[in-house]
């Protein structure tokens, strides 16, 4: 079989090295697990014969490419969020590209402005809140979170992670920074606890009652849904989810992307490319939507039935690039709340 996974718990002086550099496979850096790519992978290996290598990391492997320079294996880079494929085009590790098809397919504020990466998935941070504690509508936008009312009501996730922070910025960019600094102070006056765990545990803490309104991605909710624990079931049944800023005027719910760019150094370019146009066509994008529960970059592309259930929704057009460029800004905010 041409695609195998080779999985690391990353540590930098790990002696790992992908060995193949072939017309016929390619080696790939993923901050994606392997469970989530595999499907993916194998579907491309199947439509055009080339194999693929992984190495899985959740940190290190920007730092990793950097020392390996120009002897590096790595052909794609696949991240799960814009912050990380920001890092990649700011140290100077990714290739422009020349390539119709992304270009088509995947909007312009969904890739970068010189071509080094490009969105191919979408997923919206929305709000969930207790179906028993908080009545639909009661809540509709983001900025919202900061009101008194929702004292000692809401949880997340530390605000330092990648997916509040990116949320950070998108608050800068839509208010300034000195009233998004408002708004975070305002948010953590009304945690119900210390910032913790990841988005599932959001959910199982309105569940239990420790509160009644979370932030988490979208997918988290679908993941539960259909989770082979009943617990984590009962989870996804007491929530209802909302995406926020959606009324007349307003800018839409706030996205991130998952997405990928080509090795400065690849051996073998034009495999690195196919596989992104691959990630970006009809069979991959609904792979997206079917399994991950993620949202189409592609613009022909509809979202599974599944995501269609849980009600449209306008997402905010700024470009994502920009996001990550108010990155650093939003963490100063970030550590100076203590979100």
């Amino acid at each position: 079989m041409k695609f195998k996974i080779i999985s690391l718990i990353i540590m930098f002086t790990c002696s790992f090295a992908v060995q193949s550099i072939s017309a016929t496979e390619i080696n790939i850096y993923s901050h994606r697990q392997p469970f989530l790519i595999n499907p993916f992978l194998k579907a491309f290996t199947e439509e055009t014969g080339i194999g693929t290598n992984v190495v899985y990391a959740t940190k290190g492997l920007a730092q990793r490419l950097r020392a390996e320079g120009q002897n590096s294996p790595a052909d794609v880079i696949l991240t799960v969020d814009i912050g990380r494929l920001y890092i990649y085009e700011d140290m100077g590790l990714l290739a422009e590209i020349e390539s119709s098809v992304l270009n088509t397919t995947i909007p312009k504020h969904l890739r970068s402005a010189n071509n080094t990466w490009f969105g191919l998935s979408k997923r919206s941070r929305i709000i969930a809140t207790s179906r028993e504690r908080v009545s639909p509508g009661e809540i509709l936008r983001i900025e919202d979170l900061a009101n008194p009312k929702w004292k000692g009501k809401i949880c997340t996730r530390p605000g330092s992670h990648v997916y509040n922070r990116a949320l950070m910025a998108s608050m800068i960019e839509a208010h300034g920074f000195e009233k998004a600094e408002i708004w975070a102070k305002g948010v953590v006056a009304n945690l119900a606890r210390r910032p913790q765990g990841n988005d599932r545990a959001q959910v199982k803490a309105i569940y239990e009652g420790l509160c009644d309104i979370a932030i988490i991605n979208n997918y988290y909710f679908g993941k539960l849904k259909y989770s082979e624990d009943p617990a984590q079931r009962e989870w996804a049944a007491s929530m209802r989810l909302t995406f926020p800023n959606q009324g007349a005027g307003d800018r839409g719910a706030h996205i991130n992307i998952s997405g990928g760019g080509v090795a400065k150094y690849s051996k073998n370019k034009n495999g690195a490319i196919k596989l992104l146009e691959f990630l970006s066509s009809s069979k991959a994008q609904r792979l997206y939507s079917e399994i991950n529960f993620e949202y189409p970059v592609n613009i022909d592309v509809q979202a599974s039935e599944e995501l269609r259930s849980w009600g449209s929704f306008r997402e905010d057009k700024v470009a994502i690039e920009r996001i990550a460029q108010l990155s650093i800004e939003a963490q100063k905010i970030i550590d100076k709340v203590g979100w």
